[in-house]
């Protein structure tokens, strides 16, 4: 893939440096990982949001609880802890 540039301001590029050189990268690799991150986070936001749509719909956790027994009784869920 060719390379290409972008103008920034000074004080920009210098803080892009300076988190790229914290991570041990390069600033072309720094900006690519902050791509995908930022891809990432997009789609996470997408997927939360049709969550929250599909939970939120009238009687839905109550026919998710008759279809598949609800949840387990408490007991179940023993946790051992550390003494």
């Amino acid at each position: 893939m060719a390379d290409t540039s972008v103008k920034i301001d000074n004080a920009t590029r210098e803080r892009l440096k300076a988190l790229a050189e914290g991570a041990g990268m390069s600033m072309k690799d720094y900006l690519a990982r902050v791509a995908e991150e930022k891809e990432h986070e997009q789609q996470l936001d997408t997927a939360t949001a049709a969550f929250r749509r599909v939970i939120g719909a009238p009687g839905l956790l109550d026919r998710f609880d008759a279809d598949f027994g609800g949840l387990p009784p408490a007991a179940a869920h023993h946790t051992p802890r550390a003494a």
